[in-house]
């Protein structure tokens, strides 16, 4: 999702977000509610609460128990994606971004669709298997395996055995998928191909 995206979705000048971005610029409450309605999160979303002894713990270290939950981001769950998804980085404010997801036996993305984007994506299998596409080629990952590609080769992941699995990924630059920019400006009532 571009800025431009973002500013028709939410109805905030594409200055204004730009300069949130470059944190020349605090966003009111009225504008985190808007951008937070046009990613069809709540406003909780962008203020982490983590524990933690000091200032720089508690800004940078992540608990697995805090981890934020990216599926509400993507607008989708488990059943339409195949699998869960958490942040893993403390913020998706920098150039790139981690997460992990977790695949549940047998799951896959009920519409099939590939993902495809600017940037590159990278990714480790902790546990079990996933078919991964790449493009028309079918590839087989093993716990242990890892991969690196350029993110607008088509690509998607399933778990086709009777066991989980567990992906670690990371992308750059940050994006949010293609599905929530379709899923929010048909949503406004605008054709998500002419933006």
């Amino acid at each position: 999702m571009t800025l431009k995206d973002l500013s028709n979705a939410s109805g905030v000048s594409l200055s204004h977000l730009s300069a949130i971005e470059r944190n020349a610029a605090k966003p009111s409450m009225d504008v985190i509610e808007a951008i937070s309605d046009a990613l069809s999160i709540t406003p909780e979303w962008f203020f982490a609460r983590r524990s933690g002894q000091g200032p720089m713990e508690r800004a940078y270290v992540v608990r697995a128990r805090e981890r934020r939950n990216l599926n509400a981001l993507y607008a989708q769950g488990e059943q339409e994606l195949g699998y869960t998804d958490s942040l893993l980085s403390s913020s998706i404010g920098g150039s790139f971004y981690m997460g992990i997801a977790h695949y549940a036996p047998g799951s896959e993305r009920t519409d099939e669709t590939v993902m495809s984007f600017e940037g590159e994506q990278h990714g480790f299998l902790v546990e079990g298997e996933l078919e991964l596409r790449l493009g028309d080629e079918l590839i087989l990952l093993r716990a242990g395996d890892s991969y690196s590609h350029d993110a607008r080769i088509p690509h998607h992941a399933r778990n086709l055995t009777d066991k989980p699995a567990i992906l670690i990924w990371a992308v750059s630059p940050v994006v949010i998928p293609f599905d929530v920019t379709r899923l929010n400006l048909k949503k406004l009532g605008r054709n998500p191909a002419r933006g």
